[in-house]
């Protein structure tokens, strides 16, 4: 790891009590960097209405009173990388929220790929068709090239981690908890798995802190943040999947749920979404439709040019072939022909699939443009 006073600042800051995420980001924004808010005496800290005056205090004191260093080093010893707000590896889509965490601990790898993600998470208390809901839908959305994002914990967060892994795809896990302190503590096997396949298991928490009431809540904006999406299956009304849901809805994400048994207490709240508009889920078709073009277009190494819509990763050789001809500007149907090299007929078969995948669009009769 590559240690430098920047990163050290950026450690030191995240560890003042009384910073957390939001405040984190206030001040960076007022001040620019981490080096300047500690730069800054008690005085120019005075008159921010965000900031407490033990907090203040806290922050002007920190760097006699906090070691980032140690840090650093144990993170080095252990193989955490460290990504700071401002470092380039950091996921888009998580800093676009609007209380991203200061750090990410992170052990394995985050890929661009990633940002192609669904988080999917429910009830630690799972029934028997929750978990064969879970392993069915996460093996389908693994298989159309999505990484799965979860906390790690008991029930259908486990068993998606498992389904994805199985199925030869990847996954995160976002844990409550530092990197050295995995809970719940019978996962750090699964953990390992993770890590091992090309995956990543990340904390905003430095490697040794214990997990507590409050982390878990606080976890979940990262677990719905880093995705495109969040896929509830089984969830009681009072519980920690509704708390993500609710997340996700404030972060702009699509929401979907997965329906239950009208008897079934740990089914409730998948209900209860769909009644306020979660998409009802079925099956994988149904939440890559309803995803539609992609905030930024995805790079996979497998491909050649970027990704723009998640039914992009279905595509047969000869749909591939004509969407490439296809801009996201008018491009017109005698362009089509003379680039793709097909015939007239396999064109307007392939040019009728596209549109019913909504992957493009028709502008006016023989003129195409990519969504």
């Amino acid at each position: 790891m590559f240690l430098n006073d920047t990163l050290l600042d950026d450690i030191l800051l995240s560890l003042v009590e009384g910073i957390g995420s939001r405040t984190y980001c206030l001040l960076l924004k007022r001040f620019g960097s981490a080096t300047a808010v500690l730069n800054a005496s008690r005085s120019d800290l005075a008159g921010y209405e965000f900031l407490k005056p033990e907090t203040a205090d806290n922050l002007a004191a920190a760097r006699k009173s906090i070691d980032p260093a140690a840090v650093a080093f144990y993170c080095e010893k252990k193989n955490i990388s460290i990504i700071s707000l401002q470092d380039s590896r950091y996921p888009p889509q998580l800093r676009s929220i609007i209380d991203p965490p200061p750090l990410l601990y992170v052990k394995g790898s985050i890929l661009p790929q990633d940002a192609f993600s669904l988080a999917v998470i429910g009830t630690r208390r799972c029934s028997s068709y929750g978990q064969r809901q879970t392993e069915r839908l996460t093996a389908a959305l693994v298989s159309n090239g999505l990484t799965v994002i979860s906390g790690l914990a008991l029930g259908i967060d486990s068993i998606a981690h498992r389904t994805a892994l199985k199925s030869g795809g990847r996954t995160l896990a976002v844990l409550g908890s530092g990197l050295n302190r995995i809970y719940p503590p019978e996962h750090m096997d699964l953990a390992e798995k993770i890590i091992a396949s090309g995956g990543a298991v990340l904390s905003e928490y430095p490697p040794l802190q214990h997990s507590a009431k409050w982390t878990f809540p606080q976890r979940n904006r990262i677990v719905s943040g880093l995705a495109l999406g969040v896929l509830v299956i089984e969830a009681p009304l009072r519980s920690g999947a509704m708390i993500s849901a609710r997340l996700a809805g404030e972060q702009g994400r699509e929401l979907f749920a997965v329906p239950g048994r009208i008897d079934s207490p740990v089914s409730q709240g998948c209900h209860q979404l769909i009644r306020d508009g979660a998409f009802l889920t079925e099956s994988a078709d149904d939440i890559l439709n309803a995803l539609g073009p992609l905030r930024q277009p995805v790079l996979f190494t497998a491909h050649p040019e970027a990704m723009r819509h998640p039914n992009e990763v279905s595509l047969n050789e000869a749909e591939e072939n004509v969407l490439r001809c296809i801009k996201t500007e008018a491009t017109d149907l005698e362009t089509i022909v003379l680039q793709s090299g097909l015939e007239l007929h396999q064109i307007v078969t392939v040019l009728d699939i596209l549109e019913r995948k909504r992957i493009i669009r028709l502008l006016s009769p023989l003129v195409f443009v990519r969504i």
